[in-house]
């Protein structure tokens, strides 16, 4: 798959997604947003965004507006203010680094794209009543992540249940024009499930994979681990390597994270063991 300036070859190996959030209130307690200094939040974004490619991203998110549970919503303005300046400014700092805006708004989707951006990243998942951001993907011919939510963790079966609803969501988007080799699916990690249906969800993970379309993993700092680690969201980087490995046992093809270089290290010992077929690579070492 061609996202901006990189191809993708899923499959071959784990790719990484660094996280920039540009709100004062997201769950991770890395929001950049601390006052009303645009261009010091610019800045900000733009080291962070170097940072993150030096430690070895493959391409980040950009996201304006938290998407935690009991978020504060933000209007249309407030978000392209926070978010379209620092995708430009990243655009231009990082050239050849392939950028995703995550939002619900199709005229930020837009404005993302117009400054920049390669891929939208939509955590409704193109649900029945939300086919603006799949629209404009359609519309620019970019890929599109699709992520399963729900606005109550009901279910009889979880992971049955996010399956069908990922594929109704993928038919739903090819409907609108977008192709379907330019989807990738995300279950929604923390997203409508409890800790108990978002550890069912990766204990079967492996499953998403009748899909036919690369798997997205967002468990960076998620609550879950700190659920089970009983630990606060800075200090749930070892919880976090624990999925990033499992997951990729289980054929994730991105993981999206906070803390890129030690996720990366993870990911190439993961990928040596699941990807990579036993041979004579470390017979000399």
């Amino acid at each position: 798959m061609r996202i901006g300036p990189r191809t993708f070859s899923w499959g071959s190996r784990t790719y990484l997604m660094g996280i920039i959030n540009v709100t004062p209130d997201s769950f991770s307690g890395d929001g950049l947003v601390v006052g009303g200094d645009a261009a010091g939040l610019v800045a900000a974004a733009v080291a962070q965004g170097r940072r993150m490619a030096a430690a070895g991203a493959d391409l980040l998110d950009v996201g304006g507006e938290s998407s935690r549970p009991g978020h504060q919503p933000v209007d249309e303005a407030e978000e392209l203010a926070r978010a379209i300046p620092v995708v430009a400014a990243l655009r231009a700092a990082l050239p050849d680094l392939p950028l995703s805006i995550d939002t619900v708004k199709p005229g930020v989707a837009e404005a993302a794209l117009a400054a920049g951006a390669d891929l939208l990243n939509d955590v409704w998942g193109v649900g029945p009543s939300g086919a603006g951001i799949a629209r404009v993907a359609a519309a620019h011919g970019v890929p599109l992540i699709v992520m399963h939510n729900r606005a109550e963790a009901r279910y009889a079966n979880v992971v049955a249940e996010v399956l069908a609803e990922l594929e109704q969501a993928l038919e739903r988007a090819t409907a609108l024009g977008v192709e379907r080799e330019a989807l990738i699916v995300d279950p929604g990690m923390g997203f409508g499930k409890t800790a108990d249906q978002n550890l069912a969800l990766l204990h079967e993970l492996r499953l998403l994979q009748v899909l036919g379309r690369p798997i997205l993993l967002g468990m960076s700092r998620k609550s879950t681990i700190g659920r089970v680690l009983d630990l606060p969201a800075p200090e749930r980087l070892e919880g976090t390597l624990a999925t990033t490995a499992l997951g990729i046992a289980a054929g994730v093809d991105i993981v999206r994270v906070h803390d890129v270089e030690p996720n990366r290290r993870a990911a190439l010992m993961a990928d040596a063991i699941v990807r990579q077929p036993v041979a004579d690579r470390w017979s000399d070492r």
